[in-house]
């Protein structure tokens, strides 16, 4: 009977190349929520905007294929008179967080917002996104479709 020891001869365990992936994974997961949080905190410190969409928004993401549902924070700055950014944070399953930037386009009629835009969120997440959204300095609604999944979210403005 031939018992092989783990570490013995033909088998041996790549500690090494697994911490430094978890290692990888951590720094990647670290750095898009602590810059998500940085702007989340200076967005919810300011006063809330009254004639635009930039600063907080908080909300839900629901899809429309699987059912799947999560809360949602976004934090919007204008970047030109018909670009804004939008960095988002979502959560999946209670217990995943997943931290992103769109672009989106558009223009202002009246008080309204109308505005698309795309996000590259990664193979695991998805792919490319796309984006077509309506706001208001108080209600931000939007869908999003991708090649695996589509829905739609709701945010309002967080209370304080």
């Amino acid at each position: 009977m031939n018992a092989r020891k783990i570490g013995s001869a033909g088998f041996q365990p790549a500690p090494a190349l697994a911490g430094q992936v978890c290692n990888l994974l951590l720094v990647l997961f670290l750095t898009g929520c602590s810059t998500f949080h940085h702007d989340w905190k200076a967005a919810t410190s300011a006063p809330i905007p009254t004639n635009t969409i930039d600063g907080p928004w908080v909300g839900e993401w629901h899809s429309d294929k699987n059912g799947h549902h999560g809360s949602l924070r976004c934090v919007v700055t204008q970047t030109s008179p018909t670009t804004f950014r939008a960095h988002y944070r979502a959560r999946f399953l209670k217990i995943f967080r997943y931290t992103y930037l769109a672009t989106l386009n558009g223009q202002q009629t009246n008080n309204t917002f109308t505005l698309e835009g795309t996000a590259n969120l990664g193979k695991l997440a998805g792919g490319i996104y796309t984006y077509k959204a309506t706001a208001t300095a108080t209600n931000f609604t939007s869908t999003y479709s991708c090649k695996y999944d589509h829905g739609s979210y709701q945010m309002a403005r967080p209370a304080k």
